[in-house]
């Protein structure tokens, strides 16, 4: 944690190498490969779990278990699947822990060595466009003569220099990827009773978002489920870097985690820019499109090809807030990693691997609306939320001339079957594995879902039955449609990636730009467009 306040290179050297000297006094060290640890108190992180048992509370609420309520035609009960199934053996108490393997290492792309150019589009930010092309903002404002990073217009030409990359980063690994994602371990985590528990500024910290008061614990569940990034990691990063979880009068109120801007100056926006900025660097790592990092000091560091997606995320994390030296001591073994181990034990312990299994199958699936209508594909291969999310999700508008975000009478419904888990707030999420938990295996995600008609959770559903109205509900829309994505395991899966969309023999591509796309059934081609044109019908 950042306890010291504002500190000089030479006191934050001399207080890191007092942690280690406390660390490696308090711990036996059998093996050169073994992480010096102390075990922390009174956390489990997972509860055994039987097929008749409660899920622990989260957000103020219970998951309950009713009988299935089928929404159109009658059909045997589901079995819910026992949830203990999903995870990894507990490790014996006292047994050593061991470095984790490194990844084999990915191929990267290559840093560019020839200067290049790039024209201002609407909507680009200086430091945007410094992070696409792996530079520093400075060095960027350097090329082109400017002195104030604001003063770019639309149309005007920059010049863009050779990246100077310097030694390669820290090959440690912080986290597993299933503790980046909103992933099963989380399913069982008691999030409002470790807050409370733990005594600090966050315990009773509340804040109104979209019009409602919520709690700090309901704040950062909302974010964690949005997002899909593990409620875990976000108390861990809002510890390390302020203390709201465990001190009463943190060090840092207006900017817990640390990205200074007035524009996120609350609890839920530090939080949301945090949990895009973990899933930019998790999905792009994902992807092996990333090469260098970009700190906040303008230096450019390369990415070890050891790391992992979970670690890559936290790298980048830092990275946008970090000088070389911080960054150091916040990717090692002696930065989150330490505030993780004393907050949850050791997050290794939690794996589960692989995540997502290679050559997964997708469930069977239809398309999100009713036999005998026609709809517009208006969105092809997007962010599954936000935009630092894979590519997960597909836009589908309803029939009808009316554009803008106007009420519709046509109904989306269930492509697949399976529990609806949540609603609210546009949002229909839906589980497709039997344990009724969004966190493990297939869940489907619905988005811009009217209030009205809606189906309430702990519903179970088949496919083709009615789940509600299109609209622009939740989040940002201008036009009445359905956003739909996919997750396994809480990681979004790209809609046009290894694994893509698939109904009823539509398949879903992309073209590398966001928005583009097409759904391919033998030789019928359906391209996205935004709007209703000849090109974006698609009918069942």
């Amino acid at each position: 944690m950042r306890l010291f306040g504002k500190i000089t290179p030479m006191q934050r050297k001399v207080i890191i190498w007092l942690l280690i000297t406390l660390l490696i006094t308090a711990c036996t060290k059998n093996t050169e490969d073994e992480i010096p640890t102390v075990t922390p108190n009174s956390y489990s992180p997972f509860v055994p779990l039987g097929a008749d048992a409660t899920i622990v509370p989260v957000e103020g609420g219970t998951v309950v278990v009713p009988s299935a309520v089928p929404t159109k035609r009658a059909g045997p009960t589901p079995t819910l699947v026992p949830l203990n199934i999903h995870f990894p053996p507990t490790r014996f108490p006292g047994a050593p822990i061991f470095s984790p393997t490194p990844d084999s290492p990915r191929v990267l792309p290559t840093p560019r060595v020839e200067p290049g150019s790039h024209v201002v589009q609407a909507g680009d930010t200086l430091g945007n466009i410094a992070l696409q092309y792996g530079v520093g903002l400075e060095a960027l404002m350097q090329a082109n003569g400017l002195s104030d990073a604001d003063l770019i217009s639309p149309g005007q030409a920059l010049n863009i220099p050779a990246q100077s990359p310097g030694e390669q980063g820290p090959d440690f690994k912080i986290i597993p990827d299933s503790e980046m994602v909103n992933g099963p371990a989380s399913a069982i985590f008691d999030l409002n009773a470790f807050v409370q528990r733990e005594g600090g500024y966050l315990a009773s910290y509340s804040e109104e978002v979209n019009g409602e008061i919520l709690s700090g614990s309901q704040i950062i569940m909302l974010v964690a489920q949005n997002y899909s990034v593990n409620p875990r990691l976000l108390l861990a990063l809002l510890e390390h870097q302020s203390g709201w979880v465990s001190q009463p009068s943190p060090f840092s109120i207006e900017y817990p985690l640390g990205l200074l801007d007035p524009y996120h100056n609350s609890l839920y926006l530090q939080l949301t820019w945090t949990a895009n900025t973990l899933n930019r660097g998790y999905y792009l790592w994902r992807e092996s499109a990333l090469a260098t990092w970009v700190l906040a000091d303008g230096s450019v560091l390369p990415i070890a090809p050891t790391i992992n997606a979970g670690t890559a995320a936290v790298q980048g994390f830092f990275a946008s807030l970090d000088d070389m030296f911080t960054f150091q001591g916040d990717t090692t073994a002696f930065g989150l990693f330490q505030t993780y181990f004393f907050m949850f034990g050791n997050p290794f312990d939690l794996a589960i691997e692989p995540l997502v299994p290679a050559n997964l199958p997708q469930p069977p699936m239809q398309l999100p609306f009713e036999s005998g209508t026609v709809w517009s594909f208006t969105g092809g291969p997007h962010g599954g939320w936000d935009n630092g999310s894979a590519w997960a999700a597909l836009d589908f508008g309803p029939p009808g001339e009316e554009a803008g975000c106007t009420p519709s009478d046509e109904w989306v419904v269930a492509v697949a079957d399976g529990w609806i888990v949540r609603t609210g707030n546009g949002v229909v999420m839906q589980d497709l594995n039997g344990d009724k938990v969004e966190q493990t295996g297939w869940a489907v995600f619905y988005m811009h879902i009217e209030s009205r008609d809606r189906v309430p959770p702990n519903t179970y559903v088949y496919a083709g039955d009615r789940i509600g109205h299109p609209s622009c509900e939740g989040g940002l829309s201008n036009g009445t449609h359905v956003h739909i994505a996919r997750k396994y395991n809480g990681e979004w899966i790209s809609a046009d990636g290894t694994n893509p969309f698939q109904f009823e023999g539509w398949v879903s591509s992309g073209d590398g730009i966001e928005y583009d796309g097409w759904l391919t059934k033998g030789s019928l081609v359906v391209e996205a467009w935004d709007g209703r044109n000849e090109l974006n019908q698609i009918g069942r």
